[in-house]
């Protein structure tokens, strides 16, 4: 079975670390490429674990003359499956498909009503673009049942849509343990990390107000935002006209994500949509107790009460209670079970082997 995955390229969050924890594991029983528009940090990183790497050179990210060069490409290979992500990639499949004898799946990533949020009349274009591109495609895959249900909403043919939950590599362990001082964060801080990028659809907004909400309680609770975006400006503004600049640190886009999580004692996500986000499996991985917004498939991860806190989108009053109960169970020594617990569930049900071998159930469905 040969497989080109198409994506933009230029895709650094957990969009990315899906695509490439999925060709890592295909790559052990088929041949499989990853197709990108932009030979950057994804191509890199794709190469560094031994996937082949095909660069569709675009001259602008409207240019669409890229798809002659994905058809030749596929024709000349004998490629059995496209599979794209990302509304970029999504769109040049549709022109891509028509003229050629092969399978196009299609995984989604986030609800597509999302993914040009405050992006005026462009965002609109995009976002309908984006839509017919789904409806267009032979198979589509949707990364939590919440979002299955958006895709039949938006018109896509229900008997055409599987459900497939992320999965990571339990296996990985942090490269070192980093010491808070290298933060300027205290031992005996309350550490928050919240891993996300810096745009609207994740409601950093939220995450200030809690924080903010729960200082009148205690003064050594301090927020950390990994990520970077086109908001850093204006959330550090927020920040600075908030009054909480001694207790919120932005560490833009960092490459070391597992060792950053080691200074953190939970790990929140305030998000208005996800799918089923990766950065909840890596706190998981790191035994970081979580508080996240119901979205996605979060409530997969977070069954009970038992593994962590699900809030309701947009409700701040809801997340500082909820720090502050974990700020309590640290107190009281209790917070390290709550890790544990966390970790067990995830470890069994969200591997990176059984995540790959659901995709690999479903080509071999449909062939």
């Amino acid at each position: 079975m040969k497989i080109l995955h198409l994506n933009s390229g230029n895709e650094t969050g957990g969009g990315m670390f899906h695509i490439l924890s999925l060709l890592k594991q295909l790559k052990k029983s088929t041949d499989v490429t990853l197709g990108v528009f932009h030979d950057e940090v994804m191509a890199q990183k794709a190469r560094n674990l031994g996937i082949h790497v095909k660069v569709f050179k675009q001259r602008s990210q409207f240019d669409i003359t890229v798809a002659r060069k994905i058809k030749d490409y596929i024709e000349e290979n004998n490629i059995d499956i496209l599979h794209s992500h990302g509304a970029r990639a999504n769109f040049i499949s549709r022109f891509v498909k028509p003229k050629k004898d092969f399978k196009w799946y299609l995984t989604v990533h986030s609800n597509p009503l999302d993914d040009f949020i405050n992006q005026g009349i462009k965002g609109k274009i995009f976002t309908k673009l984006n839509i017919q591109a789904i409806k267009s495609a032979d198979h589509v895959i949707a990364i939590s049942e919440r979002f299955k249900n958006d895709l039949i909403r938006l018109g896509v043919n229900e008997q055409k849509i599987d459900t497939i939950l992320n999965g990571i590599d339990f296996n990985i362990k942090p490269k070192t343990y980093y010491n808070r001082e290298k933060f300027d964060l205290k031992e005996d801080d309350f550490v928050i990390i919240m891993i996300a990028r810096l745009e609207p659809v994740k409601d950093h907004e939220t995450a200030l107000r809690g924080l903010k909400e729960v200082l009148t309680k205690a003064d050594n609770i301090k927020l950390v935002f990994v990520g970077d975006g086109s908001r850093l400006d204006e959330l550090k503004s927020l920040v600075k006209d908030w009054g909480l600049s001694d207790n919120v640190l932005f560490l833009g886009r960092r490459d070391d994500v597992t060792e950053i999580l080691t200074i953190g004692d939970i790990t929140i996500l305030t998000s208005l949509s996800e799918s089923f986000p990766l950065v909840l499996l890596e706190s998981a991985r790191a035994k970081k107790p979580i508080i996240s917004t119901d979205v996605g498939g979060v409530k997969s991860l977070i069954p009970n009460e038992n593994y962590g806190y699900i809030i309701n989108v947009g409700d701040a009053s809801q997340l500082a209670e909820k720090i502050w109960k974990y700020y309590l169970m640290k107190k009281n020594g209790k917070l390290g079970e709550k890790g544990e617990l966390l970790y067990n569930h995830a470890s069994k049900n969200f591997s990176e082997e059984a995540f790959s071998q659901s995709v690999l159930e479903i080509y071999n469905k449909y062939q």
